[in-house]
């Protein structure tokens, strides 16, 4: 049986078979419809401005010959993207089929739309004959830019954002619950000063809350300019026209976008570059993180609820595989990819325009599904782990050496204060500790043997590995810095 052959269409994309459920919501925003329905609120938006004016020429209509449209005029043009619906999928699927071109197949689209007008609206209706203002002095590039824009500020505002932010609060709330509950720390997979859970976590909080203003404050822009960015067409149809000013307000006030004023014939996408730019690295920070908590599973510091029900290894009953962490690695990776050759690609242009960015662009929904569906694996992965503190504890107390730190430090400061025997304190504790297991004893032995001030010995002797976590605690409230 040939598989290409089985309706309905058996996805070849895993983003729209197997994982359908966790990337669905960005359908509405970046699938091929998606766009195309945004493109059809551009044109119609458009032809309401020109048919209508703006506040700037005083709400007058921009081509003679136009009169004003009703409020059921405006209604009914902007019913036209509402309205796209399966039937209305297929149907423009067939105008391209014949076309070749998906604006000019969006503009016969529409025109259909204003034939059929005279039945809706009636005789009286101005529609029916206004089907060269659709799409008037525009290269499919101005409409493209503004539908773009517009999809790609949905799916990150609407859905993407919304996700992240929740692992940024799911972090955030373990900071504050761990803040004060000690862990043997791991340099180079050493043993090392202790931290605790809920400064480790902070750290991850800081990081990704920086990333995640930067994208929140991301400017969507776009251009209304035509073919070469010169307004030619527009100025030699109607020269007295201000076609930088009705442009400017129409890209600001009536697509909602940051205007870019200076462009070829497409908007450059330098805002697009950022912005993936930035998704990118904020991947590439929740990589480390999926990481580092795969390697805390792996140690124990983490322990995970297994999933009733659920298949841990096909032969070893036993397993509880972190495989949420693992699946978010691989789709982070995929998508950082995706990512990083869109925001290289998107930048550039042959002259005042080529097509390279259209087949580019097709690739933002794969490019932000897989970064969606990596923060679906986060968010379940960290919903099912809870740290293991017995083992915590047994780790720290199996360390002390960790302490040569804070008293070689105090070492120093007494000998610079003139305590005698405080000679290359750091070779003394070396020499006690490196390589070696001690314990309590051995720490405290060593203590009693230094001319330290009662203070200062006693202050050491004090210290155990759970409880020497400097400030680790009091800088877990600067994540919300």
């Amino acid at each position: 049986m040939n598989l290409s052959r089985i309706t309905p269409v058996i996805p070849l994309n895993p983003l729209d078979g197997r994982y359908r459920r966790q990337t669905a919501d960005l359908v509405d925003y970046l699938s091929e419809p998606a766009l195309n329905r945004e493109r059809m609120r551009v044109e119609v938006e458009w032809m309401i401005m020109l048919a209508n004016g703006y506040q700037g020429n005083g709400q007058h209509p921009v081509l003679p010959g136009v009169e004003p449209l009703t409020e059921t005029e405006q209604a009914y043009l902007r019913a036209i993207p509402e309205d796209f619906d399966a039937d209305g999928i297929t149907e423009l699927a067939g105008i391209e089929a014949q076309t070749h071109h998906d604006v000019k197949a969006v503009e016969y689209y529409i025109d259909r739309r204003l034939e059929a007008s005279a039945t809706a609206l009636g005789p009286e209706s101005q529609l029916p004959r206004l089907t060269a203002l659709v799409h008037f002095a525009c290269t499919s590039e101005d409409i493209n830019n503004l539908a773009y824009a517009r999809c790609i500020r949905g799916g990150v505002e609407q859905v993407w954002l919304p996700k992240a932010t929740r692992i940024e609060h799911h972090l955030a709330t373990m900071a504050e619950q761990y803040r004060d509950l000690p862990m043997l720390a791991l340099t180079h997979g050493q043993p090392a000063t202790p931290t605790t859970l809920g400064k480790e976590m902070a750290v991850y909080v800081h990081r990704l809350h920086r990333q995640l203003d930067r994208i929140r404050h991301q400017d969507y822009m776009g251009k209304m300019n035509g073919a070469t960015g010169t307004f030619g067409a527009h100025l030699a149809a109607l020269p007295q026209v201000d076609w930088i000013d009705l442009t400017r307000t129409f890209v600001t006030e009536r697509m909602g976008l940051v205007w870019n004023p200076l462009t070829t014939q497409i908007e450059s996408h330098d805002w697009q570059a950022e912005l993936f730019g930035n998704i990118a690295h904020l991947g590439r920070i929740l990589h480390n993180l999926a990481v580092d908590v795969w390697m805390y599973i792996s140690r124990g510091v983490f322990a995970q609820e297994p999933v009733k029900g659920a298949t841990g290894s096909s032969t070893m009953p036993h397993k509880v595989n972190p495989i949420r962490f693992e699946n978010a690695e691989a789709n982070l990776e995929i998508s950082g990819a995706l990512l990083d050759t869109l925001a290289t690609t998107l930048t550039e242009t042959r002259w005042q325009r080529d097509l390279t960015d259209s087949t580019t662009q097709r690739n933002i929904g794969s490019a932000l599904g897989y970064s969606l569906l990596a923060l679906d694996n986060l968010d379940g992965g960290l919903q099912t782990i809870h740290p293991d503190k017995a083992l915590m504890a047994h780790e720290l107390d199996s360390n002390w050496e960790v302490l040569g730190e804070p008293i070689q430090t105090a070492m120093r400061a007494a000998g610079l204060a003139g305590r005698s025997g405080m000679d290359h304190p750091y070779e003394q504790v070396k020499e006690l500790m490196r390589g070696k297991r001690i314990g309590r004893e051995d720490v405290e032995h060593f203590i009693d043997g230094l001319d330290l001030d009662q203070d200062t010995a006693s202050r050491l002797k004090a210290l155990t590995p759970a409880t020497y976590t400097g400030a680790a605690g009091t800088l877990v409230d600067f994540d919300r810095d």
